[in-house]
């Protein structure tokens, strides 16, 4: 059954100015290399509806929560670095790794969200937030700039380091990047509105969600919440 007011679109883009990453970022668009996306639903294993939320998180606003200050000391002692975004057999052996937590929708490579030849640069600037360990790379996210905002494209770690929170502490660095560089906004991308493995995006500070249907940001806690479904 098709839900309510579906929203399914997509488009194709080699090359995108900064301007134009606000510009769909803020109507609630992602992308993985010149694959444009945004979808209001998405079907669940169970044959309903999950409703997609597109979230936003405001710079100026954020205040990190005493757990994600602790996080940020518990990852004290690894090297941070930020460089143009690069996919190689190292990047790729660790994302190997890293899929093995999946147990649904279970990627095959780290070229499904950086298909392109130029990750760096094409279709639009793209750097990588590095942790490492004795000059092991440990943590590795990928973030898109725009000319007022930032957006995560993928996070991935080392299994054997999942008590670090390593997911974590790299959209932390991602923030600070967003914060120091000027930025207004940090799109973490997609969520839903019921439960689901993305939960933990919802909980971070001074986040925004899009509305479909005013199509405006709200803050996540004045997002309309489902309806309770009876059951005789």
């Amino acid at each position: 059954m098709d839900p309510p007011s579906l929203l399914n679109e997509a488009a194709f883009l080699r090359q995108a100015s900064p301007t134009i990453k606000d510009a769909a970022w803020s109507q609630g668009w992602r992308h993985f290399g010149e694959h444009f996306f945004r979808y209001s639903h998405s079907p669940a294993e169970d044959g309903s509806w999950l409703h997609i939320l597109p979230l936003r998180l405001n710079i100026a606003n954020f205040q990190p929560t005493p757990r994600l200050r602790r996080i940020l000391r518990r990852n004290a002692d690894l090297t941070l670095e930020i460089g143009p975004a690069r996919v190689d057999d190292a990047r790729e052996a660790l994302f190997q790794r890293h899929r093995q937590r999946f147990h649904t929708n279970i990627p095959d490579s780290l070229r499904q969200f950086l298909p392109s030849p130029d990750p760096a640069s094409l279709p639009c600037e793209c750097r990588e937030i590095r942790l490492l360990e004795h000059g092991q790379l440990l943590a590795l996210s990928y973030l898109d700039l725009g000319q007022d905002a930032c957006s995560s494209v993928y996070a991935l770690f080392e299994p054997a380091a999942a008590h670090r929170s390593l997911g974590f502490c790299t959209l932390l660095h991602e923030i600070e990047f967003a914060r120091h560089t000027g930025r207004r906004f940090l799109y973490p991308g997609y969520a839903t509105l019921e439960p689901s493995p993305y939960d933990y995006k919802k909980t971070l500070p001074a986040l925004e969600a899009y509305s479909w249907a005013s199509q405006t940001w709200l803050p996540l806690d004045r997002i309309p919440a489902l309806p309770v479904t009876h059951h005789s």
